[in-house]
């Protein structure tokens, strides 16, 4: 077997570049299948919590709502610092009950927003997502420049919506969510090239399965953080 990755044609045949074609189209589709799939776990959890008062009550009106919306954080560095040491099934596992834990945060905005606004900007994040999502496949531009300035700008503004929780104040949660989504947008082409230059042939089952999930984590993260921050300019209150 040629030890170059095939991608860049070094000595590559046709039917070695097809075999490399092939497999990275199905490491994407697992890719966006998990993320799929944890977009609705997330969703029937949300709504289920968000649609029954014996659950929300004791969730949103007590401390409690602290421990949820700070949960998924969590989550996101525990994946990150043991993806490597994890099996497929486990950071599978933990996927899952991740996408379960957002589902619990994201009850809120079944108190906050219309069920008809929630449903339109979940279609107009997915159809933004996904042409997003596809240039960041396709593009032949290397992103991977802009990639610390989309980092340093999500830092700014994770930093920005800690100190806002204390001012309260409007006009900085408006500049928060219009360059928020301008640096998610980025981060959704950043790192669905990331996924396709990272998937290698040369990699076993399990090293390109836990990559699939970890490259889920990231777009699922993209996705529903545009959603909720597009949810503050086309969200109808309740």
């Amino acid at each position: 077997m040629n030890p170059i990755n095939p991608r860049y044609g070094y000595g590559a045949n046709a039917g070695s570049q097809a075999l490399f074609d092939e497999g990275l189209r199905q490491h994407m589709l697992r890719v966006y299948n998990y993320m799929a799939l944890g977009l609705v776990i997330t969703g029937v959890v949300a709504f289920i919590v968000g649609s029954t008062p014996a659950l929300y009550v004791p969730i949103f009106n007590t401390p409690l709502k602290w421990v949820v919306m700070l949960a998924p954080l969590a989550f996101v560095f525990f994946f990150s610092f043991r993806i490597q040491t994890m099996s497929a099934s486990t950071a599978q596992i933990t996927f899952w009950a991740f996408c379960a834990v957002m589902g619990l945060s994201l009850a809120s905005v079944f108190l906050v927003f219309t069920k008809t606004s929630i449903a339109q900007t979940f279609f107009i994040t997915a159809a933004m997502f996904g042409s997003i999502s596809l240039y960041g496949y396709t593009t032949k531009r290397d992103l991977s420049k802009m990639g610390s300035f989309l980092m340093m700008g999500l830092f700014g503004i994770i930093i920005a919506s800690i100190v806002n929780i204390f001012l309260g104040s409007s006009a900085l949660q408006f500049a928060i969510s219009v360059i928020g989504i301008v640096v998610f947008v980025g981060l959704t082409a950043y790192d669905t090239q990331n996924i396709k230059e990272q998937y290698s042939e040369n990699y076993d089952q399990e090293s390109n399965q836990k990559l699939a999930v970890f490259g889920a984590l990231s777009l699922y993260l993209n996705f529903v953080n545009i959603f909720q921050l597009l949810l503050n300019f086309t969200g109808e209150r309740e």
